[in-house]
């Protein structure tokens, strides 16, 4: 699963005392923007981004997310227990910006013959660490989901766990992509940050609780070095922006999942946490299938 917005950059709990050195760090972000970043750009920031987050992200949430496991959240929704992607026995599935393989290595133990595809090298170094770990072998791919390396009409299932959509320049681009892999009736299933959380601070916090930013404003967030230079992009779409580019591009939308805070959950995750969970949501899922 990639990072939720803004990668984490309030630290969660758990962090390491002697944690990998951190993107922000790396690339020497000093400050933050709003414009319009094209897809090659954006590719090169978020690129440069994950490579040199990669350590850091799986420091921090390698152990919530597990070795092969398929966490769709940080609400914690598991596949196992949602079944969104229905029986996967014999399935040829993709799992779009599948970062460290956690989800396509559970895909592969339960029956699935599985290709994850993720932009950072790093992420899929941590990727080929985990398939050792565990002898389940998943082949990987570097790629970009605007362009994705597979055949026509060669998978029953595609799905994506905070990875990739996101940090691409074109939705359109990558619901048509996926659409042109998927097999007629595939299925399509997607987790993003929910849309509504644009409007509010990354705070997990009581300051994370006032809208300070408009909905309706798509211009692209950056983190920047002192040259102006985009270290990170991210995009937002709203709920509606969403359901017309699956339409637009031959899916149809069966269900939008909004998960709930679990009770009991105590755990942060970036800007995820109890106070805001109770009370709006953190995470959309897109449920979708290819039209014949």
């Amino acid at each position: 699963m990639a990072t939720p917005t803004e990668s984490d950059r309030e630290a969660a709990v758990g962090v390491p005392e002697d944690r990998h050195a951190r993107a922000e760090e790396t690339l020497g972000a000093t400050g933050t923007a709003y414009r319009p970043v094209d897809e090659a750009e954006a590719t090169a920031a978020n690129l440069a981004w994950w490579d040199a987050d990669a350590d850091d992200y799986q420091a921090t949430h390698g152990g919530f997310l597990g070795d092969a496991d398929f966490v769709w959240c940080p609400e914690n929704v598991r596949e196992a227990d949602a079944a969104l992607l229905g029986d996967v026995r014999g399935q040829r599935v993709l799992e779009v910006g599948c970062g460290q393989a956690a989800c396509s290595r559970w895909l592969a133990a339960a029956g699935a013959r599985v290709l994850g595809i993720d932009l950072s090298g790093g992420m899929l170094r941590h990727a080929r660490e985990g398939n050792a770990r565990t002898g389940i072998e998943v082949p990987l791919a570097q790629a970009t989901a605007e362009h994705l390396p597979v055949a026509t009409g060669s998978m029953d299932v595609a799905c994506s766990a905070f990875g990739a959509i996101p940090f691409v320049s074109s939705i359109e681009a990558v619901f048509a992509e996926v659409h042109r892999v998927l097999r007629p009736g595939g299925r399509w299933v997607f987790s993003v940050t929910h849309p509504m959380r644009w409007i509010f601070p990354d705070d997990p916090g009581p300051g994370g609780l006032t809208a300070s930013q408009p909905y309706f404003d798509r211009t692209p967030y950056l983190e920047v070095d002192d040259q102006g230079t985009a270290t990170y992009v991210e995009y937002h779409r709203t709920l509606g922006d969403y359901v017309r580019a699956l339409t637009g591009t031959g899916f149809r939308l069966e269900d939008l999942i909004e998960p709930a805070w679990p009770s009991g959950q105590t755990r942060t995750w970036g800007q995820w946490s109890p106070l805001r969970g109770k009370l709006f949501p953190g995470t959309a899922i897109f449920r979708c299938r290819r039209e014949d």
